[in-house]
């Protein structure tokens, strides 16, 4: 019968030769601290309009109230590093601001179909004799803890803006698990190593943290124009800036990313109309033409709507006015958000004098 140690080795060599960057194993139970901050997320409403993270809270707690026949959890990780300082875009504001993530693919197509490749591997192995190995696979697709199980590994912590950081990678990590009723030691968790710092907490443009490893995500720029349906609330807009899917400002603040190196995976690289692209032109997308260019993109789940109202409030952050003429043809939308939105940007963009000839023609 093959050791422990050597079961271990032989998965990690065989999730390397997959092509994830980093591995880990961790327990399955979820530390105390950790339930008592998922408590406090949900009684004090932090989730916003993301009522269905008050539910299956017995599965949340841990990976084995989620399946009680787990035994491990092997923890996965794919770097989806940018190759330059994502806070550069802010300075562009006529341009529109796409999460580093979202500027290609759904990494949870990759992810998953390399999980399931590793997860099936580990099944044909018969590393025991005793009984056959089960597995289950997750991608943020289930009520599970995924940094807080993370953060009991070697893959990295979990930093105050609440993500994983990684000696190795930084802030950039994509996170995958495998569930299984094999029985592999845990590592040894990686230590805490923010220190004092408080970069990621500083540069938040909503003051989305109310205290270190805490997020209200209602004040959350990637909650916002994910997440949130309808009309944003106007003390959110203006810190928006030109952001109008995600925003990766506490993520790119923080200083482990010096380490971090370029993804090599070219799913996760860039799109080239989606590095830089004119916020302007989004305006003449239509449902159909917004599917087609978001094709297989994690920024067609916010449909149209919630799209172009971010690409409007981004409009009025703009400063530009020869953007008015377009923003006005959007007044008739079927959509009250995007008609509101649009309100919004024009009168950001008219001077008081020319939006109250605006709104006495409009009305």
């Amino acid at each position: 019968m093959i050791e422990i140690t050597d079961i271990k080795q032989k998965i990690i060599e065989k999730a390397n030769s997959i092509g994830f960057d980093s591995i880990g194993f961790a327990p399955v139970s979820i530390p105390d601290r950790n339930k008592k901050r998922l408590h406090e997320f949900l009684d004090e409403k932090s989730y916003g309009t993301m009522e269905w993270m008050a539910g299956r809270i017995e599965h949340r707690e841990s990976p084995e109230g989620l399946w009680p026949e787990v035994k491990s959890v092997i923890v996965l990780g794919l770097n989806y590093g940018p190759s330059l300082d994502p806070m550069i875009k802010n300075l562009f504001h006529e341009r529109a601001n796409i999460s580093v993530y979202a500027q290609n693919k759904d990494y949870h197509d990759l992810v998953k179909k390399r999980l399931k490749q590793l997860a099936r591997w580990i099944v044909e192995q018969n590393f025991t004799t005793q009984s056959d190995t089960d597995v289950k696979v997750f991608v943020d697709t289930a009520p599970v803890l995924e940094k807080a199980i993370a953060a009991q590994s070697t893959l990295g912590w979990q930093g105050k803006h609440t993500n994983i950081v990684s000696r190795d990678y930084g802030s950039w990590l994509f996170l995958g698990e495998i569930f299984t009723t094999l029985e592999l030691p845990a590592d040894e968790p990686e230590k805490d190593h923010c220190g004092s710092c408080k970069d990621c907490q500083i540069v938040c443009p909503t003051d989305a943290f109310p205290a270190p490893y805490k997020l209200d995500a209602k004040r959350c720029i990637s909650y916002l124009t994910i997440e949130h349906q309808g009309m944003i609330d106007e003390e959110f807009r203006k810190p928006m800036g030109n952001r109008i899917y995600g925003c990766d400002d506490c993520l790119a603040a923080c200083p482990w990313n010096k380490f971090a190196s370029r993804s090599k995976e070219a799913d996760f690289w860039p799109r080239p109309e989606l590095k830089g692209p004119r916020l302007i032109d989004f305006l003449d997308m239509d449902d159909a033409s917004f599917r087609q260019f978001f094709t297989a993109s994690p920024v067609k789940r916010i449909g149209r709507e919630r799209f172009l109202r971010n690409v409007l409030i981004a409009l009025g952050n703009s400063g530009n006015p020869t953007f008015t003429s377009k923003i006005e043809n959007l007044l008739e939308d079927p959509s009250p958000t995007i008609r509101g939105s649009a309100v919004w940007a024009l009168k950001c963009l008219y001077s008081q004098t020319e939006f109250a000839k605006f709104r006495a023609s409009y009305i």
